[in-house]
């Protein structure tokens, strides 16, 4: 018996010692943007078709749909109260995340998302506009 309790100590100790460490400068809590290998003949000529891709390669879509309220606004509601003047703000706003200007559930930012791709996610969002 006394062997037994000293080879499940061992193992125990063995298990313990042998657990893989995270990179303590990585942040986990961050989304980043994943790199999208494309060729000339995967990308549409419709307008917003990349950004179309991004959305739905990302979170937004948890939140977000085309044409009716989840937790957050509909992208035609967006398209109908925004314009292309508003594209730089509504871009960071994705990256930064909002809260207010539909209610009080805060949307969460996407910091590793470039500047450029959230201007294409916006852009297919205002090619809805009724």
């Amino acid at each position: 018996m006394r062997h037994i309790v000293i080879v499940f100590f061992a193992a125990l100790f063995i298990t313990a010692c042998s657990k893989k460490e995270t990179d303590p400068n990585v942040e986990t809590n961050v989304m980043m943007e994943e790199p999208v290998a494309q060729s000339t003949e995967e990308i549409s000529t419709e307008p917003g078709a990349e950004g179309l891709k991004m959305i739905q390669g990302m979170d937004c879509l948890t939140c977000h749909k085309i044409d009716a309220r989840l937790v957050g606004p509909s992208y035609q509601e967006i398209a109908d109260k925004y314009t292309e003047a508003d594209m730089d703000m509504l871009a960071q706003k994705i990256i930064d995340g909002s809260v207010g200007t539909w209610g009080q559930i805060p949307m969460t930012p996407h910091a590793g998302l470039s500047k450029e791709n959230a201007k294409k996610m916006v852009e297919y969002i205002l090619t809805l506009k009724k």
